[in-house]
């Protein structure tokens, strides 16, 4: 529980709460995201990052960028893989909601913002789901606009 009244500042509570967790954990297992971390705790995001710097700080968990932090010092330290990065799969959700019919060509679909927040994850991760998606051929970006579905002949054949 969080003491918003007392004298140790908020992200150094959340230190404390999640150095406890990771004390038990193997090294390279994932802990939450900030966005996570944002959401359980009620805070801001920068409130999370200070708690996770600090973590980073003591040598407890490492970062790699894209793909999240995880327990243990980061000096090639083993993590467990994820089946797919975060921001392939937030490309392939976004996929297969074009091929649904969900975003049609020619017409918009969620900008930026709107994606960190569904997602929970950092805006450089949505960031290059949309340029794999934009690579692919699945959208086309217009300058001062945003994103929108690219016309169904520029479809990839799979």
């Amino acid at each position: 529980m969080l003491d918003y009244e007392g004298d140790t500042h908020i992200y150094l509570q959340i230190a404390a709460i999640l150095r406890e967790r990771v004390a038990g954990l193997p090294a390279g297992e994932p802990i939450p995201s900030e966005a996570e971390i944002q959401e359980e705790f009620g805070v801001a995001r920068t409130t999370a990052r200070r708690a996770v710097h600090v973590l980073r700080e003591e040598g407890l968990i490492y970062t790699v960028q894209g793909e999240g932090a995880f327990v243990g010092p980061s000096t090639g330290a083993p993590r467990k893989q994820r089946k797919v990065p975060l921001y392939q799969q937030i490309a392939s959700d976004l996929t297969e909601q074009i091929k649904a019919g969900k975003y049609q060509p020619r017409r918009p679909i969620p900008g930026e913002t709107a994606l960190v927040k569904q997602y929970g994850v950092a805006r450089e991760t949505v960031r290059r789901a949309m340029a794999l998606l934009r690579e692919r051929g699945w959208i086309y970006t217009v300058a001062q606009r945003g994103s929108y579905v690219s016309q169904k002949d520029s479809w990839p054949e799979n």
